[in-house]
């Protein structure tokens, strides 16, 4: 695909599609700004090639087609000119003749336009609105790879209009997820965690061939456990998943690969805040206590296989890591995977804010910054956003 060091700026509007979806308190003051940041080095790149304006377009939360007072981007706005440096002009739409002419007028080289997803239209891929987007720009780049794998207006729709490349932070993507996946660097170790089997499932299947071991912790490990008769007390189970979670084991069994499951737990009476928690003995949880975490003789296991890793993929905590009596085995896999040498990705959503959450962040090959875009690439899905970009 083209990326934008491919294509000439100078003097043109660039039309960008960013992921400023970031996260906002009561009082609309941003809490998290990483996906803010992580667009810069594009946006910086476009102003020192002499690009005549910079259009940013993004969503922000879920105002389904509504105009919502409390999404509108203008702390996204203030918090970017605080960034880049720049004036920041916001405006109140991202269509029309109007927005048209204030784009024109704008003595800011850097326009921010208001949430896509005031329009109905964006979400729902609307070819005419998607051509109003492309008309603001002589050129796309797509820089937003949290929305790649949805085909919206701003992502796939616009594409049809305008000569489109991808900017530094989706080329990243690219690299390291593909890369990883295509092409990895043996042993090829994946961890994955979370809550539910089904959300892996594509996952698992994609990746089992070119893995020699698949790590399992998180909730959805006791799916796999209940499966081999042992008892999971009243830990979290996909009743539905069970024959499922068999079958995985079965295949891996077949093309011997090895899918290593917990073999201690944290347990606690109740998976909330000031629990009352102990350590199990072996493999079992007794009746009445919950699984909340891998257990010190697991987290030994899982970074024995890990220290000899060249490639490692983790998509899913290994416990219910925002509880802080609950997050000891993610916090532990987490920095040890920050001190050993392999190439190491960490798939967006949960594990991303884990990793940030004990500042690790810059110790690791690659965050995702996308959580349902890096799933789905990991399934081996073709993501839209990426696939509409004009070939080399």
């Amino acid at each position: 695909k083209l990326t934008i060091k491919d294509v000439d700026l100078k003097g043109k509007k660039i039309l960008m599609r960013v992921d400023f979806n970031v996260p906002l308190d009561d009082k609309l003051n941003i809490t998290d700004d990483t996906r803010i940041k992580a667009t810069l080095p594009t946006i910086q790149y476009a102003l020192s090639e002499g690009a005549g304006k910079i259009i940013l377009m993004s969503h922000l939360g879920r105002p389904d087609g509504k105009v919502v007072e409390s999404m509108r981007l203008n702390p996204v706005a203030k918090r970017l000119e605080a960034l880049l440096g720049e004036k920041v002009k916001k405006t109140d739409d991202c269509v029309g003749e109007n927005i048209k002419k204030d784009i024109e007028a704008s003595r800011e080289k850097i326009i921010l336009l208001e949430n896509l997803r005031f329009h109905a239209e964006e979400e729902a891929n609307d070819a005419v609105f998607a051509r109003q987007l492309a008309s603001l720009g002589d050129l796309f780049v797509n820089d937003a790879f949290g929305t790649a794998h949805r085909a919206h207006a701003s992502t796939e729709g616009v594409t049809h209009s305008l000569t489109s490349v991808a900017g530094f932070l989706l080329e990243k993507e690219i690299k390291y997820l593909g890369e990883s996946l295509e092409n990895p660097r043996k042993p090829f170790v994946a961890i994955l965690g979370g809550s539910k089997v089904s959300d892996k499932i594509g996952v698992i299947e994609n990746i089992l061939p070119k893995t020699e071991t698949i790590i399992i912790g998180g909730a959805m490990a006791y799916t796999f456990l209940k499966v081999q008769g042992i008892n999971t007390g009243s830990s979290k189970i996909e009743k539905e998943k069970l024959d499922l979670a068999r079958e995985i084991l079965a295949k891996a069994k077949g093309i011997n690969k090895e899918i290593v499951l917990p073999i201690d737990h944290i347990i606690a009476d109740k998976p909330s805040a000031g629990a009352k928690i102990k350590i199990t003995q072996d493999v079992s949880i007794e009746d009445g206590w919950f699984g909340v975490d891998i257990g010190p003789k697991t987290q030994k296991l899982f970074k024995d296989i890990l220290k000899t890793a060249q490639t490692v993929i983790w998509n899913g905590p290994l416990g219910i890591f925002e509880i802080d009596e609950f997050s000891q085995g993610t916090k532990e896999i987490a920095m040890f995977l920050s001190g050993i040498k392999a190439m190491t990705i960490v798939g967006g959503g949960d594990t991303a804010a884990a990793v940030t959450k004990f500042g690790i962040e810059n110790k690791i090959t690659h965050v995702s910054t996308g959580g349902g875009a890096s799933l789905e690439y990991m399934e081996g899905k073709e993501l839209p956003g990426i696939a509409a970009l004009t070939n080399k």
